[in-house]
């Protein structure tokens, strides 16, 4: 679970992440920031729970890995007390399927996976909607949940999935809900490929750096987030992780 480099002296900052893009990019900020005197420790986790567990403990100064939605729900069902620090990179989710070429060929009663956390889960939703492919309770919003279709004329059959094992079982369903860095990471299939993406239009989900909010003054907090953000390396980084491809991201801070 631990990723960090060998440190003669205590790091200024440890932060978290998931693997991926978000490891890789933040990898490379602590690189730059080493360099103007800033010594950053890069903790990587393989879910999306522990790393908001080790922030509130103060095993973290920051971690990068969750959107603003995630992160309230998060604060509300365990009492975190959070600040956002910082803006970082918006990632478009997409509808894959590895068997059938559009929608309209993805049979009746077909499978279909969707993230099992509420905030994602309703994302996914939003955007099957979007595909036609249900239709969800008027004014559901964001945070809907399978109890919330109302319309499903395929009777899909709907199997939840923690997020980053998704692009694993998509062979295995007619119809998957991906997220780029992880597919990307698994080498499973083409991120690319997706029937649809989600746009700008969703810039709520994009990532945000989080720290306690006792320590979201921190001065190193902000000289850290202030280098990933400017840093023509990290740019580079996360262009790479998105395999060179602006369709599966976005870097909303500089729209």
């Amino acid at each position: 679970m631990l990723n960090s480099g060998t440190h003669a002296q205590a790091a200024n900052l440890t932060i978290g992440v998931v693997p991926g893009v978000y490891a890789d990019s933040v990898a490379v900020a602590a690189q730059e920031a080493k360099a103007e005197g800033l010594d950053v420790k890069v903790v990587e986790f393989s879910d999306w729970t522990t790393p908001n567990v080790a922030l509130a403990a103060g095993d973290l100064d920051l971690n990068y890995f969750q959107n603003k939605l995630f992160a309230a729900n998060a604060s509300r069902q365990r009492g975190y007390t959070f600040a956002d620090v910082g803006l970082g990179t918006l990632l478009n989710v997409g509808l894959y399927s590895l068997k059938h070429a559009s929608f309209e060929a993805i049979p009746k009663g077909g499978s279909v996976a969707v993230p099992n956390d509420p905030v994602n889960q309703g994302r996914a939703l939003l955007l099957l909607q979007k595909a036609g492919l249900v239709r969800l309770k008027d004014g559901v919003g964001a945070m809907g949940t399978l109890d919330d279709i109302v319309e499903n004329p395929k009777k899909l059959v709907f199997t939840e999935v923690e997020g980053p094992q998704l692009a694993r079982i998509t062979s295995d369903v007619d119809l998957a809900v991906g997220y780029p860095h992880f597919i990307i990471a698994s080498k499973a299939f083409d991120p690319g490929r997706a029937l649809l993406f989600s746009g700008l239009d969703d810039v709520d989900y994009a990532v945000r750096f989080y720290a306690r909010r006792d320590n979201a003054d921190n001065p190193d907090i902000r000289k850290f987030v202030k280098i990933y953000q400017t840093s023509a390396k990290v740019r580079t980084a996360i262009s790479k992780g998105f395999a060179d491809n602006p369709k599966l991201y976005s870097i909303v801070w500089a729209q």
